[in-house]
């Protein structure tokens, strides 16, 4: 901080007060998160007479790397717009950009509206970035609005629109966008698999990451992220040691991110051994110790910590972490962040600060972030025996969505509290809404070959051999059981 004051005084020592570039530079120097102040940052911008497009650009860049959404939008009104200046296809993206984390579709109509009176409507980088806005808003009709109008789309905008539909839950459309794609780039690929992953279609996304291995595509960490994570959930073992073979080969450096995702899959594939194994060569296996190494850690790294907090009933240190995640990593909590508070407070038997998290959640996020804490609320309340909040939980879920395991959860809760007509009647409900219970799912891997077997189907290409090894065993069976006599 020192050196990057003596190099303020400079500027003006040396007469470049006024010079646009000199200025920028030590913006752009001043308002770094780790080595700057955004507090000096701002001082100096405010001593700045009248700035230019670009002096704006640069502290509206610092503005959203300290995460101070709200302050790009205040600057944008009150310096760019109200003093006419002229935006350009750096001006606009960065006020999208916050209009999204603020989650405000509101504003982000309004800056659409002024982009297109500025003459920006058809730029191809303010184009992406409207889509991106409405996608995270959740306005996907306005992000393909956009999508139609741009005259010349990008890979990016490709990319974009699969990202917004498998966000929503739309997967078939995000396909129907991942096969019109005219270029599939790694981004492209990536954003398809994670779609599936993150729908729980696991097997899609592992068949679309082989198709994928037929490219040249060089993969990258958040495309191994998502496979191993499908893997973990379908038990694709093979698979999942290929992938680490491929990180050995390529020396490709294991970050936490890759490190307890190869740990997940191993642990949920059985293997403890292997995961013990991973979990000892990670090289920073705490925030402590990532903090004394001056290592910031990530989204996927809290999440991590909250749920070993939730199953080692660590509420409080889990909502100590919260707090120094927002404040301290200026990290905006996502949908996982707030299902696993929620979690660890309900398994604490904290179920007020968990409707206090809930009701956060509510004012302040979409019917998808809402949904996943409530669900995390019912099955603990449900463990807990806790039928009234848990018949105030279902309640609420069931106006969110018709799903089968809210009233498979209402329905166990009664039986085992001894009420049997309460849990026949929330089954006739269930009946009677159409919400069917999915059919029981399981898969195995044999040579690499994944094989998935639904309760009640009967397509698999090999049935009749299966159905005659299964009769063969029986008869074994019946034949190597002692028959006792009973006495008469």
């Amino acid at each position: 901080m020192k050196h990057l004051k003596q190099a303020h005084a400079l500027v003006f020592t040396t007469g470049l007060e006024n010079n646009t570039f000199a200025l920028s530079r030590v913006l752009a120097f001043f308002s770094n998160p780790h080595k700057g102040s955004l507090t000096y940052a701002c001082k100096v911008f405010d001593h700045i007479p009248h700035p230019t497009i670009c002096i704006c650009n640069t502290i509206f860049k610092a503005f959203i790397l300290n995460g101070k959404f709200t302050s790009t939008i205040h600057v944008f009104t009150k310096v760019v717009v109200q003093n006419g200046l002229s935006p350009d296809n750096y001006t606009i993206p960065y006020v999208l950009k916050s209009c999204a984390a603020l989650q405000s579709c509101s504003l982000g109509k309004m800056v659409h509206g002024y982009s297109s009176k500025s003459g920006l409507g058809f730029d191809i980088f303010v184009g992406n970035s409207l889509m991106a806005m409405y996608s995270v808003c959740g306005d996907m009709v306005g992000a393909r609005q956009v999508f139609d109008e741009i005259p010349s789309l990008s890979v990016v905008s490709w990319t974009v629109m699969i990202s917004g539909y498998a966000r929503r839950g739309d997967v078939d459309l995000a396909r129907f966008f991942f096969d019109e794609a005219p270029e599939k780039d790694r981004g492209v690929w990536g954003a398809m698999i994670s779609g599936y992953v993150q729908n729980n279609c696991f097997k899609e996304g592992l068949y679309l990451f082989h198709l994928m291995q037929l490219t040249d595509i060089v993969l990258d960490e958040s495309i191994f992220v998502s496979i191993l994570s499908a893997c973990a959930h379908m038990g694709a073992l093979d698979i999942g040691i290929w992938i680490h073979r491929c990180l050995n080969q390529a020396r490709l450096p294991l970050s936490i991110r890759l490190s307890t995702s190869l740990l997940d899959m191993y642990a949920k594939c059985g293997q403890l051994k292997l995961a013990k194994t991973v979990f000892d060569l990670m090289p920073k296996r705490d925030i402590v110790y990532m903090e004394k190494a001056g290592i910031e850690p990530d989204d996927i790294t809290f999440i991590a910590v909250f749920t070993a907090c939730s199953y080692s009933g660590m509420a409080y240190e889990g909502l100590r972490l919260l707090d120094k995640m927002c404040s301290t990593y200026k990290i905006e909590p996502k949908s996982e962040h707030y299902s696993c508070i929620v979690d660890l407070l309900s398994r604490a038997g904290l179920f007020e600060e968990a409707m206090t998290v809930i009701r956060r959640i509510t004012s302040s996020s979409n019917g998808s972030q809402e949904t996943l804490a409530w669900r995390a609320f019912l099955s603990a309340c449900c463990n807990h025996g806790q039928a009234q909040l848990a018949e105030l939980a279902a309640e609420r879920l069931l106006q969110l969505e018709n799903h089968s395991g809210v009233y498979v959860l209402l329905s166990n809760l009664y039986t085992a509290s001894g009420k049997h007509s309460d849990a026949r009647w929330v089954r006739d409900m269930m009946k009677s809404k159409g919400a069917d219970k999915a059919p029981g799912c399981s898969s195995v891997e044999i040579d690499g070959v994944l094989s998935e077997f639904i309760a009640g189907e009967k397509v698999h290409p090999q049935l009749e051999e299966i159905h005659l090894v299964l009769k063969k065993m029986h008869m074994q069976l019946d034949l190597n059981t002692p028959i006792t006599r009973q006495k008469v």
